[in-house]
Formats: structure tokens, sequence, C-alpha cells
């Protein structure tokens, strides 16, 4: 079994109401933020924690 990163965007202070920036990991317009206010969408924040968290079998 694969753990994958399932992020909980629910709160509104994941949307920008003022328009789209361009994906900081894509560059596609998205109007949401991450946690530090940063333009990702949200399926490219999961995969980039995919990508970049150690798992068992690499260690």
């Amino acid at each position: 079994m694969i753990a994958v990163a399932l992020l909980d965007w629910r709160s509104s202070e994941h949307f920008d109401h003022s328009g789209d920036q361009p994906c900081v990991l894509c560059t596609k317009p998205t109007p949401l933020r991450s946690d530090r206010g940063k333009p990702v969408h949200k399926v490219c924040a999961e995969d980039w924690i995919d990508r970049h968290t150690v798992k068992e079998d690499d260690a």
C-alpha cells in the first residue's frame, strides 16, 4: 500500500479572491494558496509532498 499526501484545503484561507496567479510548481493559473500564501494547486502540492517525503524503503 502506498501512502499519498492528502491536504485539507476546505478553509477559505486557501482561496484568494483577488485573482489567479501562476502555480509555483506547474505555472498554470490558480486561485489557491498554500499555508504560506504561495499560489499552488492542491494536487501539485500533494504531488510535491509525495516526491519529497522520505519513505521507509528509502531509509
